[in-house]
C-alpha cells in the first residue's frame, strides 16, 4: 500500500469514528446507511392517544425526514413562503429556526418544496431545497457557516417533479446529485467553508424522462479488494449504476443495461443500497431489482451484474440490508427478504391491500421491520427465526399523510407527516 494511499484510508478512517453512533440518526438511511436502528425497546403499537409521548404540530409543509444527533431533531419544511430549517430537541421543544428565502413549491399531491433530507455530522446540518438551496448551518444555535443556490450557479432545474435527492457527507465535503435533462452532475463543497471541490458531468444518454433522478447517492468507504480509492460515491440514475472517487468526482466504473428497452419514463427515485461487495439498485417504476459487484474500471456492464430480479422491485421505497439479506418494501405493501448473494427469496409477507401506497423506506429495528404506508399506518413485520415465517405483529396509526421515513433512536420512533411530527414510545 502506497503511502497517499494509506494516509486517505486513515482520513476516512477517522471520519468514520466521528460519525453518528447507534444513538443518532445523522441522515434519512441511518448512521450505517442501510436503514437499520440499533437501540431497544420500540413499541409495536400505537394510536393517536397510546404510546405517544408527544406531537408537534409543524407550522409548514415539508416532506424530508428529520435528523437526530444527540438532543437535536432537525427538520426542513417551508414557512411563510420560505425555505426553513427548524430544530426541536428531543422533547418537542423548539430549539431554533433559520429561513432561508423564497421557496419552490412543490407541484405533486404528496411532494413539497422540501423533499430533501437535511445530514448532520453532529457540529454542522447540511440542507437542500427544490429552490436550489444548499446551506451548512451551526447544529447547536442554526447560524448559517455558508450558503450557495446551485440552480443560480450551474443552471435551472428542469426535473418534471420535484427534487427529491438528499446531500450527503464524504469525508471533507457536502455532495449533491443533479440529475435531470441536461446537463446532470455531481458538485462537492466543503463541508465547512462551502467552496466548489470539483464538479462532474454525468451525461449518459438516458432517453427524456429516463434521465431524471430523484435518488440518492451512497457514499462507501473504498476496498483495495475492488481497487477502489479511499472513498467511493455510488449514484444511480439516467439508466446506469456509477461509482465515482469521492476526492475529484471521476468516474471509475458504470453498469448499464437497466432500461433494455430504451424506455422514455424510467425516471428513478428509489436509490442504491449496499450489500458487501454488493450495489443494490432498484429500477425501471418498481419493477427490476439489479446487484452490482463492486469494482472494476470502465463500462462494466458485461462483467459485473451478479444478479436481476425482474419480478421484484420498488419504484419509491429504497431497501434495508441487515447480515447479508436485503428487504425490499415494494410501493404496494409487499415486504421480501433476498439473499444478497443470490437475489433467492429467504421470505416474503404481503401487507393488506390499500388504496394508499408506500413511500417511506423500510427501517429495520430489534429484529422487526418497520413500513409505512402514506395514510400514516406503520405495518410492524417480525423478521422470521429459523424455521418460521415472516409475521404482522403490530400496527401503529397516525391518520395523517406521511412519506417521511421513520426514525428509530434510543427506542423511540419520530414520524413526521404532513402536518407534525411525532414521537412514539412505549407508555
Amino acid at each position: 500500500m502506497t503511502p497517499r494511499r494509506a494516509l486517505a484510508l486513515l482520513i476516512v478512517s477517522f471520519a468514520a469514528c466521528c460519525r453518528a453512533q447507534g444513538a443518532d440518526w445523522p441522515n434519512w438511511r441511518g448512521p450505517g446507511l442501510d436503514g437499520v436502528a440499533a437501540g431497544s425497546g420500540y413499541p409495536t403499537a400505537w394510536s393517536a392517544d397510546r404510546n405517544v409521548a408527544w406531537r408537534v404540530p409543524l407550522p409548514g409543509a415539508g416532506a424530508s425526514t428529520p435528523a437526530v444527533w444527540g438532543d437535536r431533531v432537525v427538520l426542513t419544511l417551508a414557512i411563510d413562503g420560505e425555505d426553513t430549517v427548524l430544530c426541536l430537541d428531543r422533547a418537542g421543544r423548539e430549539l431554533w429556526r433559520r429561513a432561508l428565502g423564497a421557496e419552490r413549491a412543490g407541484k405533486h399531491a404528496k411532494a413539497t418544496g422540501s423533499n430533501p433530507s437535511p445530514v448532520t455530522d453532529g457540529k454542522h446540518v447540511w440542507v437542500y431545497f427544490k429552490s436550489g438551496e444548499l446551506a451548512a448551518l451551526d447544529l447547536a444555535d442554526g447560524r448559517v457557516a455558508w450558503r450557495v443556490n446551485l440552480q443560480e450557479r450551474f443552471g435551472e432545474d428542469t426535473l418534471w417533479w420535484d427534487l427529491g435527492t438528499s446531500p450527503v457527507l464524504t469525508a471533507d465535503a457536502v455532495v449533491v446529485a443533479v440529475m435531470h435533462s441536461g446537463p446532470s452532475y455531481l458538485a462537492a463543497f466543503g463541508r465547512t467553508d462551502g467552496e466548489l471541490r470539483w464538479k462532474h458531468d454525468r451525461d449518459l444518454g438516458a432517453p427524456e424522462e429516463a434521465a431524471q433522478s430523484y435518488s440518492t447517492p451512497l457514499v462507501l468507504p473504498g476496498e483495495d479488494r475492488f481497487g477502489e480509492p479511499a472513498e467511493v460515491i455510488v449514484v444511480l440514475g439516467a439508466d446506469h449504476v456509477t461509482a465515482h472517487d469521492a476526492a475529484d468526482g471521476r468516474e471509475l466504473w458504470r453498469v448499464g443495461g437497466l432500461n433494455p428497452g430504451g424506455e422514455r419514463f424510467f425516471r428513478s427515485i428509489a436509490s442504491p443500497v449496499a450489500a458487501g461487495g454488493l450495489i443494490i439498485a432498484p429500477y425501471a417504476r418498481g419493477s427490476t431489482l439489479t446487484a452490482v459487484r463492486r469494482g472494476g474500471s470502465g463500462d462494466v456492464t458485461a462483467t459485473h451484474v451478479a444478479w436481476r430480479r425482474s419480478d421484484l422491485g420498488a419504484d419509491v421505497p429504497t431497501p434495508a440490508v441487515l447480515d447479508g439479506q436485503v428487504v425490499v418494501c415494494t410501493d404496494g405493501g409487499g415486504i421480501e427478504c433476498l439473499e444478497a448473494a443470490t437475489g433467492t427469496t429467504l421470505w416474503k409477507e404481503q401487507l393488506p391491500k390499500n388504496r394508499h401506497a408506500y413511500s417511506a423506506s423500510p427501517v429495520i429495528a430489534e429484529g422487526r421491520v418497520f413500513a409505512t404506508r402514506e395514510d400514516g399506518e406503520t405495518a410492524i413485520v417480525a423478521l422470521p427465526a429459523a424455521g418460521t415465517g415472516a409475521a404482522v405483529v403490530g400496527t401503529g396509526m397516525l391518520d395523517e399523510m406521511t412519506v417521511a421515513t421513520p426514525v428509530c433512536v434510543d427506542g423511540r420512533i419520530f414520524l413526521r407527516s404532513r402536518d407534525a411530527l411525532w414521537c412514539i414510545a412505549a407508555e
